[in-house]
């Protein structure tokens, strides 16, 4: 899709059961001191920067060039180049372009059952629409690929492009995370003592000597290794070796017994409680489901 382009989709019951569709996808190169929006759009989708307006959908703008502004009814939220914001169904919002710079934004409006259950707190909030990234090959290319699909409508096109969206929502999310990290010596003290965990897999370790050792404090090396990972390196290091031990299971003729004590464990009775509390099932019957397939 070219600049100032922009389709409005016809959505089918197998697209709505599907759980995420797309309504709307397009492009605009909102040049200086030009009015916005356009008239051109339905009026479902028009609004004046007076009254602003409410969607019954999800919509996700990314801003290429220019500046300008996103409110709701949560606050005002400044826009730059390289930022990306959502509005949310049920929200009243308004945006537009400084008329200085205007504006090139591309946005796609989506819902279903499936983007209702993806966008929710905490990772994405009305409170906090807007995302500061700068311009990321990742961001722009599934944005293409999701008009490409839009502007063909071939069969199956909504299925395949609402893929795009999840990705496109999984970057946003990443892309948060790194700032917290990047650039940080905590990052590096992370990976490095997340690769210790996968070399001692088979014995229990000491967290916090492990932090004293990275010259941090273990209650500041727990707090930033779980917003980094999302959960703590104690259930970090224990899914590792929950893991191993699925592996030996299936891959071995090794007794529970024998994988319980290969794995550290403090004993077979332990190992199997935490291993049924974590799979949900015990570890026999995880070796004897997968034996018989």
């Amino acid at each position: 899709m070219n600049n100032n382009k922009f389709k409005y989709l016809t959505i089918s019951e197998e697209d709505s059961n599907w759980g995420l569709f797309i309504n709307v996808a397009g492009t605009a190169n909102i040049l200086p001191n030009t009015n916005y929006p356009s008239p051109s759009h339905p009026s479902e989708y028009y609004f004046t920067w007076e009254k602003g307006r409410i969607l019954n959908e999800y919509q996700i703008n990314f801003i290429t060039e220019g500046a300008g502004i996103l409110e709701n009814r949560f606050g005002s939220f400044p826009l730059k180049k390289g930022s990306i914001f959502i509005t949310f169904p049920g929200i009243w919002h308004r945006y537009k372009p400084a008329l200085k710079t205007g504006w090139i934004e591309t946005y796609i409006g989506f819902d279903g059952e499936l983007a209702r259950k993806l966008i929710c707190k905490p990772q994405f909030t009305p409170e906090e629409p807007v995302y500061h990234f700068g311009i990321k090959e990742e961001l722009l290319d599934t944005f293409l690929k999701i008009f490409d699909l839009v502007e063909k409508e071939q069969p199956g096109y909504q299925q395949i492009a609402s893929g795009m969206v999840i990705k496109l929502l999984g970057y946003i999310i990443s892309f948060e995370k790194q700032k917290d990290f990047s650039g940080k010596p905590i990052a590096k003290v992370i990976e490095a003592i997340r690769f210790e965990m996968r070399q001692k897999m088979e014995e229990e370790i000491d967290l916090k000597t492990l932090a004293e050792k990275h010259n941090v404090s273990y209650s500041f090396f727990r707090k930033m290794f779980k917003k980094y990972t999302g959960v703590s390196p104690g259930q970090y290091h224990l899914q590792l070796r929950i893991t191993r031990a699925k592996e030996l299971l299936i891959s071995t003729e090794k007794s529970i017994k024998e994988i319980s004590y290969e794995l550290g464990f403090q004993s077979i009775f332990y190992f199997s409680n935490l291993f049924k509390k974590k799979e949900g099932v015990t570890p026999s019957y995880f070796r004897n489901r997968h034996n018989n397939w």
